[in-house]
């Protein structure tokens, strides 16, 4: 029972930290970080898939399941707010117009 509260104490205070971290962190600093957050989420998806496949009772091949299909999820979505985040960097002029639009 003990494991349990502990296990639910650090849980919590990771969660806060993070949260208390992430909403600190500038603007332009949002890119490289989720850059970094997608890795760690690749190796996330990783473990879950070897706790998956490491799985004997129908419950643990629930909680693998949800693992794996959570860290795919999360590292997907990861991706494309990255690529979303870049795309708002891109410059909006086409090739070949000058700064007022109209071609040469």
């Amino acid at each position: 029972m003990i494991d349990g509260f502990l296990a639910l104490y650090i849980f919590m205070l990771a969660a806060f930290t993070g949260h208390e971290i992430i909403a600190r962190v500038p603007v332009i600093l949002h890119t490289p970080l989720m850059s970094g957050s997608n890795f760690v989420h690749g190796i996330v998806l990783i473990g879950a898939m070897v706790a998956l496949g490491e799985a004997t009772t129908p419950t643990e091949q629930i909680i693998g399941f949800i693992g794996v299909f959570l860290g795919a999820g999360n590292a997907a979505g990861g991706y494309v707010v990255t690529e979303r985040m870049l795309e708002m960097f891109k410059s909006s002029k086409k090739p070949g117009s000058n700064q007022d639009g109209a071609k040469p």
